[in-house]
């Protein structure tokens, strides 16, 4: 397929996404869609919940590589002046929900697995998952559960102008529960939960990990919700907050929570801590391509599904993260054209 063609390709594969609702949990028409185009070209591929991948080739003793984005997208915000889900085409954009996040760079990511020469030393696989926007269990970790050491390295498409995210935050939220006693609040009687809760509450604003990533920074900790009481004139027994935690890579989710287990007084109960910070290594082949075609690495404090990969991972894709979850979401068609070229170049006679 010439250029021109691919990119003709890529449009129509992109509108026609957008005009299809997949939103969290709700992908199947779209993976459907998908898997007859990847079907009427010729291989077969293999869903897995709405999960959907296919292996261009099968080469034995050579290693994997996995391109990978998200199917599912977050429903759209009230201020939409266009309809959402309709493929509008202005002025070299397009416009509709999930064009930047992340369609743009699943589309392009698939044409370049479906266009790239089979004289690769690498296999090649191609994965649209579900369920990344909610970190659900039922998207990438369902694939990884079934092919746990199949992948050698992965490239995972989301919206960075195509600049390499070697390194990614984590993520966890906690759940944070401090007791006191009621009594009324015109008395000397109780003990104020809130009070209690001050205290853990200064300390996570303060407090400083001691390790920082050099291309992620500190770990970040802020207290993001809190909740208390039942009424003015009572001492309130109970006070509870929400932390969100953004890991950098030098501390896993547990290491970290052990830290602040030991710093506060109130109870802190993670609502997971499987989605830990990644980074790959500067020695790491791909790493030494980025360099060499002048590309400049970074570390994103967005998560995506990287963090469920336990093998080397970038993060690359055509759009910009700022556009991600806005209301007249775009994708301008020169980006999509530049990430076809871009993901070639970058895959074409790579070796691991």
């Amino acid at each position: 397929m010439n250029k021109s063609d691919l990119i003709k390709e890529a449009i129509y594969l992109l509108s026609s996404i957008i005009e299809i609702p997949s939103f969290s949990q709700e992908e199947n028409r779209v993976s459907e869609f998908l898997c007859d185009y990847i079907k009427a070209k010729g291989f077969t591929p293999q869903k897995i919940g709405n999960n959907l991948l296919f292996n261009r080739k099968e080469i034995q003793n050579v290693p994997t590589i996995l391109l990978n984005s998200h199917i599912d997208t977050v429903k759209p915000v009230s201020t939409w002046t266009k309809d959402p889900l309709k493929a509008n085409i202005v002025n070299d954009k397009i416009y509709g929900l999930g064009s930047n996040d992340a369609g743009a760079s699943l589309v392009t990511l698939l044409l370049t697995t479906l266009n790239l020469p089979v004289s690769q030393k690498y296999n090649l696989v191609f994965c649209a998952s579900a369920e990344e926007e909610i970190s659900g269990k039922n998207g990438i970790t369902q694939v990884l559960n079934l092919y746990e050491n199949k992948f050698d390295l992965a490239i995972v498409g989301e919206p960075t102008s195509m600049q390499p995210a070697v390194a990614e935050k984590g993520l966890m939220v906690l759940d944070v529960f401090s007791a006191g006693k009621a009594g009324h609040a015109a008395r000397e009687e109780g003990i104020n939960a809130i009070y209690e809760a001050l205290d853990d509450i200064l300390w996570f604003k303060n407090y400083s990990f001691k390790k920082v990533s050099p291309f992620l920074g500190l770990v970040k900790m802020s207290v993001t919700q809190i909740n208390a009481g039942t009424q003015h004139n009572v001492i309130p027994d109970s006070c509870s907050f929400v932390v969100d935690i953004r890991g950098n890579g030098c501390y896993t989710n547990n290491e970290i929570l052990n830290i602040i287990s030991d710093n506060i007084k109130s109870k802190a109960i993670p609502r997971s801590t499987r989605l830990n910070s990644s980074q790959i290594e500067s020695s790491h082949p791909i790493y030494k391509r980025l360099l060499e075609q002048g590309y400049k690495p970074f570390g994103s404090p967005t998560l995506s599904d990287q963090a469920l990969m336990p093998f080397p991972s970038i993060k690359m894709g055509p759009g910009n993260s700022s556009r991600s979850h806005t209301a007249d979401e775009y994708i301008c068609i020169q980006e999509i054209e530049d990430a076809l070229d871009k993901y070639y170049n970058l895959l074409n006679g790579l070796e691991l």
